[in-house]
């Protein structure tokens, strides 16, 4: 397994950090704009209705908004609502896609934490998968402090 984390500190209350992090809204303001997932209609909270290991459902992963480039198999393993979520899926491109989010109140707001575990399919692919995947997440983060204020954490 290959495997990175990052966090920012953001000027925005836990509440909002979560509301955000669990919203297809959310999400896709964090990938704009190279990339955009797809999500069923009408779910305005992703780990609502959730049981351990089922599989939510399969979300497309559209390049520029509109190229499908990879799937995701959602299924959410453990959510601690409020705080923390760790998501446990399939993708086409990988054997394992292990994505867990925190967010912890401090004296400003609160820390949003994301940890990224990946075992691809086509196992000579790891690095550029890592690559791909460290840059996208980066964009993430660098979309929620300008949405939310904030400042890269160490």
């Amino acid at each position: 397994m290959r495997h990175f984390s990052i966090a920012s500190r953001l000027q925005v209350s836990p509440a909002t950090a979560w509301r955000h992090a669990v919203s297809p809204e959310g999400v896709n303001r964090e990938f704009r704009p190279l990339l955009r997932m797809t999500f069923p209609p009408h779910t305005p909270d992703l780990t609502e209705s959730w049981k351990p290991g089922e599989r939510r459902f399969r979300s497309w992963l559209l390049l520029g908004g509109f190229l499908p480039v990879d799937y995701d198999d959602v299924r959410f393993v453990e959510v601690e609502r409020g705080r923390r979520f760790l998501e446990r899926s399939t993708l086409f491109s990988q054997r394992t896609w292990q994505h867990e989010r925190i967010i912890e109140a401090d004296e400003r707001g609160c820390v949003l934490t994301d940890r990224v575990a990946f075992l691809p399919r086509v196992r000579i692919l790891g690095a550029i998968h890592g690559l791909v995947f460290r840059a996208a997440f980066r964009l993430r983060h660098r979309n929620l402090r300008r949405d939310f204020g904030g400042v890269a954490a160490v």
